[in-house]
């Protein structure tokens, strides 16, 4: 597997996803819909803030509490903001991808308290990590789908075999 392909596959099919969203009035990125996290806005910062959570366990960095987090979902910025964060956060997100030697690599981290306030020791390898940064964002962009579909904004096929698999014509 190229980890480099499947990030780019990310980038590509959310610069389809922030294309649909750009025309939507901020009340409709706001609205509230009965699944997922509730909204567009909700969902997009969900994803954004969770892919630099993920790169920031890779790159062997702590990180903070959510409480100290500049940016939450349950108080998404507008989209504006979300699309420059995401576009600048994707620069260092690649490079952390493209500097991985050994996804098999072991990355240990003691887990925020839980709701009973629990903590735990997690270990996972950097592929784990990896592979958790694109299906969840592949999750929750199916959710924005719906989201815009109902919205009256619906989007084409964002397969991956659809946008990064080679397609001549057959003579």
């Amino acid at each position: 597997m190229d980890a480099l392909k499947v990030y780019d596959y990310l980038t590509t099919s959310r610069e389809r996803v922030f294309d649909a969203i750009r025309p939507l009035t901020p009340e409709q990125y706001a609205r509230v819909f009965s699944f997922g996290l509730k909204s567009i806005a909700a969902t997009l910062t969900h994803i954004m803030i969770s892919e630099w959570y993920y790169v920031e366990r890779v790159a062997g960095r702590t990180v903070a509490p959510y409480s100290q987090w500049p940016i939450k979902y349950e108080h998404a910025p507008a989209f504006e903001v979300v699309e420059r964060t995401w576009r600048e956060q994707a620069r260092n997100t690649r490079a952390t991808v493209a500097a991985e030697r050994d996804w098999a690599r072991s990355i240990t981290w003691l887990s925020f308290p839980d709701d009973k306030g629990r903590r735990f020791n997690i270990t996972a390898t950097s592929g784990d990590f990896f592979a958790q940064l694109a299906f969840h964002e592949v999750h929750h962009r199916a959710q924005v789908m719906v989201m815009l579909r109902e919205l009256g904004r619906p989007l084409e096929d964002l397969d991956y075999n659809a946008l990064m698999f080679q397609r001549q014509p057959a003579v």
